[in-house]
């Protein structure tokens, strides 16, 4: 028995204060009890580690430990009560577990990295015989880790987006550090008030170096920004305009389609993604059947081709050349005459300066549109969240790329 609890004693790396008293088996619950007791003369108080005498000792706590050769193992203790002077009688801390917590730092490390590897934390807590509950607190405590231990070095480049959590229009606000492409933060909403929360969760040296930040053109964004971070240059994403121009073009085949159904003619009928697709990205037959669509002189046609052309705008090299570019992309579409292209068109004039701006950072929210895949899926395999803790603490843990180790 000595030789044995001798080894355990080692096992478990205890300080010299603490001491295995004693290890009980049990076969038939596949379980490894192991009793510590306290040794040492003093104890450190728990709220100023000044060193103080000890009171009494707690009631007996257990905690989840790494299972032995598949037997589950516990520890049990009655942790020292300290007697201070400042805070008087304190519970001193589990070496082996964080307060408030009933397993050991060890076994959640554990349970740590297997949910890095694994979305599901119900799998998780099926294989190691826990309940979601205890999972998704050891989450949090992990994810507390990391925020604490994120540095504040200078983030030049921000991307603010937002996501749905729910249907009926619910919406989180996401903040990204687009050159570290990583999660900064969430909030509930997307408001002005909830976009200003969010940039202020940044330290304030943070937030004075901040050169740009990719947002659409949703005006609760623009005004946080221009509030929290007014030194930095306001970039209108690409890949918003583009989806603002497809919607565009969508609603003009929507509304030629109509209009030629009244007469009988199916030409545009099921023709929805033709529309959609970039030249580059069609097969043969895609192509041939479009550039068949293209020779019937379809409104749709021209705002396609209005479009189209706008692509050439993200590639040029100069401001300047981007301004002159713009004046005769908007003539263009002042001459279709096709309400919804212009539409967004007035739009874009609005938001002008903040398109031209990509010319100075060369910035998108790529990076984001890349986060916001990866946060569907989280979002797909917990089949959605009760609420926004959960959700902010999931897209955290797995797109804030925080140092959460034990």
């Amino acid at each position: 028995m000595e030789s044995l609890i001798s080894h355990y004693q080692q096992l478990l790396g205890l300080p010299s204060s603490w001491n295995v008293d004693n290890v009980d088996l049990s076969l038939p619950h596949k379980r490894v009890t192991i009793k510590l007791k306290y040794v040492g003369q003093d104890v450190k108080c728990p709220e100023c580690k000044a060193s103080c005498s000890i009171y009494d000792h707690a009631p007996e706590q257990k905690w989840r430990h790494l299972d032995t050769m598949q037997f589950e193992t516990i520890l049990v203790a009655r942790l020292p009560r300290v007697n201070c002077k400042e805070h008087g009688v304190k519970t001193a801390s589990a070496p082996w577990a964080d307060k408030h917590s009933r397993f050991t730092l060890m076994f959640e490390g554990f349970v740590v990295q297997l949910l890095q590897h694994c979305a599901s934390t119900q799998a998780v807590a099926s294989m190691l015989r826990l309940s979601w509950h205890s999972v998704d607190q050891i989450m949090r405590r992990a994810l507390a880790r990391g925020m604490k231990r994120r540095d504040t070095e200078a983030i030049r480049h921000l991307g603010i987006d937002e996501k749905s959590f729910r249907a009926g229009h619910q919406y989180v606000t996401i903040m990204n550090d687009l050159d570290g492409g990583r999660v900064l933060d969430v909030v509930e909403t997307r408001t002005t008030k909830a976009t200003v929360k969010l940039l202020t969760s940044l330290a304030a040296k943070q937030r004075k170096k901040v050169l740009s930040v990719s947002v659409d053109m949703w005006n609760p964004f623009a005004h946080a920004v221009r509030k929290k971070v007014p030194q930095a240059d306001l970039v209108h994403d690409r890949y918003h305009i583009s989806k603002y121009l497809n919607d565009a073009v969508d609603a003009v085949r929507r509304q030629e389609s109509r209009a030629l159904n009244t007469t009988g003619d199916k030409t545009l009928i099921g023709s929805k993604y033709a529309w959609l697709r970039n030249p580059e990205n069609m097969s043969d037959k895609q192509r041939a059947d479009f550039d068949q669509l293209m020779t019937c002189e379809l409104q749709t046609g021209i705002a396609w081709s209005l479009k189209n052309m706008f692509r050439a705008f993200w590639v040029l090299t100069t401001r300047d050349a981007a301004e002159y570019f713009f004046q005769y992309w908007s003539d263009a579409v002042d001459r279709s005459k096709l309400k919804p292209i212009i539409k967004v068109k007035d739009m874009m004039v609005r938001h002008l300066e903040g398109i031209l701006n990509f010319f100075r950072h060369r910035t998108t929210n790529a990076v984001s549109e890349g986060l916001n895949s990866k946060i569907q899926l989280i979002k797909a395999s917990a089949r959605g969240f009760h609420s926004f803790e959960s959700y902010r603490t999931r897209i955290l843990f797995y797109c804030g790329k925080l140092d959460m180790a034990i």
